[in-house]
């Protein structure tokens, strides 16, 4: 097996840049000193909101990266991933698009829940463009440590986050497209966005659509 694509080969430091957390990135860390150091981060303000951060999960060597907003309220408690509401509709739809979840290394363009009170209950709050830009350096550590085939943004903070601010998840998403990321590359929407759609129906043909965007991406890593 190609060790490049294992998580054995170290990370390649970003260039410092002020306000971010590139300058808590150890020098030649591979995967589990990523997230040791990110664990430290305290880049933006966020890490006095969340209670912990909530790095990236799969394997090192998967071929399919996915990339939401930031974790919600079950990732901060439980400090994984994808592991809420949101999350399981993900593993149903990777499932029905025949991707196989375990092979997946999934992580968020923002590494701490950003939150706002409302009674009892923690309300998602979304993530500013200096949050975003605080916490870059460890999503692109990431893409390089893993150097996924594929890279599907979850959601217009992650597509943005990666492919620019111009970009329009409600233009684009569903296509594959050129960029230095990965051989392939695509965006499509949050998981969580279905979750919230009212109506059964339209709940339903929202889902099927991701289905069949994620099935695309299937057929490309075969």
């Amino acid at each position: 097996m190609d060790k490049t694509r294992t998580g054995s080969a170290p990370a390649r430091r970003p260039e410092p840049q002020a306000g971010t957390a590139a300058r808590f990135i150890p020098p030649g860390a591979d995967l589990p000193a990523l997230r040791r150091a990110a664990a430290e981060c305290t880049a933006c303000p966020l890490h006095a909101v969340g209670t912990r951060t909530v790095f990236g999960a799969g394997p090192p060597d998967a071929e399919l990266m996915l990339v939401g907003e930031q974790p919600g309220d079950q990732e901060d408690q439980a400090g994984e991933p994808f592991v809420g509401p949101a999350g399981r509709l993900l593993d149903r739809a990777l499932e029905q698009a025949g991707i196989d979840r375990s092979r997946t290394y999934v992580t968020n363009a923002v590494k701490h829940f950003k939150w706002e009170p409302r009674g009892k209950r923690r309300i998602h709050s979304k993530p500013n463009a200096g949050e975003i830009r605080a916490c870059k350096p460890w999503l692109e550590a990431e893409i390089a440590l893993i150097a996924p085939k594929a890279i599907v943004c979850l959601g217009a903070t992650a597509a943005q986050a990666l492919l620019g601010r111009d970009f329009r998840v409600s233009r684009d998403r569903g296509m594959f497209l050129q960029s230095d990321l990965a051989v392939h590359v695509m965006a499509t929407v949050h998981p969580s966005s279905l979750l919230r759609v009212p109506d059964e129906a339209s709940r339903r043909a929202g889902i099927a659509r991701f289905v069949d965007e994620l099935r695309k991406v299937s057929q490309v890593l075969d």
